[in-house]
């Protein structure tokens, strides 16, 4: 039965009206009304009329409690200090759909600001990985491009450092790109090495004031390497993060792990499809078989629902992921039938391409 304020509209539909504080309600609406743009083209079943300090909602009962329900979670975020734009109700929507979190719990969670914005989970599945981060010592970010693995864990680090929790950032990746053809790259060792830090140094950039970067690199207080460089450390008092996990091999990854110290957190990330290691296992999905018991250590899968950038990004990251099912499908099905060949072919006895048993000797 419609509450106060639902007028009946037929026999299925409602119409419900919602007065909105005029702050709020400029931030709602966001500049040229793009914001209420965006929720009436994801629910074009429902009719939204603004006037004055006023929505109005009329359509079936179910999508005008669903564009209800996310106006009230707008709003809450807009309360936080939330600045809200379309992707931000775009995200909203699908978290409502989902059901398992609140948005304004997924979006309002602000992990570190500069330069007037702030580094937030964009999804629930980011929510997850960055609650992970705060509750377990070591912990794997796995999922494909885009998904905010390393930016995340970027801000994390940096949250701590400013929270002195810790003392130091370490940030480190193999240099797998470059083999044997570092040498023939122009410059120093680290003029040659830098190149695949790079992605590292951006992130870091975009959570930093421009002129305390440096400062923190040459006190050391940030520290950037290859994986390389880690081997014979023991890493006290520092959040590590290594990134691009997948292109280490089984040893680096153990001397890696082995590295941690006293009051030290870890985050590793990769993607399992990327592998760039020329031959030999990867050591990320070694340590997903070895470490998957191991207390205190937590793996969050992140999916292309975790994509953050450009809506094509995931479908590009589906797409990938369909195809290399198949052809896996397709190379297991080549295997057993060739298995089952050769045990036809030693049931029957065949003896060579002819089918036909190999004669035996006659005496003259």
């Amino acid at each position: 039965m419609p509450s106060a304020g639902d007028t009946p509209v037929g026999s299925s539909r409602i119409e419900r009206r919602i007065p909105i504080d005029g702050v709020a309600m400029v931030h709602l609406l966001g500049p040229e009304d793009r914001l209420l743009s965006t929720i009436e083209g994801r629910f074009p079943a429902v009719d939204v009329h603004v006037r004055g300090n006023e929505v109005t909602l009329a359509g079936l009962a179910h999508d005008v409690a669903r564009v209800e329900e996310l106006i009230a979670e707008l709003i809450a975020l807009v309360q936080g200090g939330h600045t809200i734009e379309p992707a931000d109700v775009t995200a909203s929507i699908k978290i409502i759909t989902d059901g398992e979190h609140r948005p304004s719990d997924v979006l309002g969670q602000s992990i570190v600001s500069s330069k007037g914005k702030a580094v937030r989970p964009k999804t629930a599945g980011q929510r997850d990985y960055v609650d992970a981060i705060d509750e377990y010592t070591i912990v794997f970010g796995l999922g494909p491009a885009g998904t905010g693995k390393t930016y995340l864990a970027m801000a994390k680090a940096v949250q701590a450092l400013l929270r002195k929790e810790v003392s130091r950032i370490i940030l480190t990746r193999p240099a797998v790109e470059a083999g044997e053809r570092l040498g023939f790259l122009p410059g120093t060792l680290s003029d040659k090495i830098d190149p695949y830090l790079r992605p590292l140094y951006d992130a870091l950039g975009d959570m930093l004031d421009p002129e305390t970067v440096p400062k923190l690199l040459a006190a050391g207080t940030v520290e950037v390497a290859p994986l390389a460089y880690m081997r014979g450390r023991t890493l006290n008092e520092a959040f590590v993060i290594l990134d691009e996990a997948q292109n280490t091999t089984p040893e680096q990854m153990k001397m890696f792990l082995t590295r941690l110290g006293f009051n030290s957190k870890m985050v590793i990330t990769g993607d399992a499809s990327q592998v760039d290691l020329g031959t030999g296992l990867s050591g990320l999905k070694v340590a997903q078989r070895v470490l998957s018991e191991v207390g205190d250590i937590h793996f969050a899968n992140l999916t292309s629902d975790d994509v953050v950038r450009h809506s094509l990004v995931g479908h590009i990251v589906d797409a990938y992921g369909e195809y290399d099912a198949r052809h896996i499908a397709a190379r297991h099905e080549r295997d057993r039938a060739a298995e089952f060949a050769q045990r036809a072919e030693k049931r029957t006895g065949t003896g060579g391409p002819s089918g036909r048993n190999p004669r035996r000797g006659t005496s003259s």
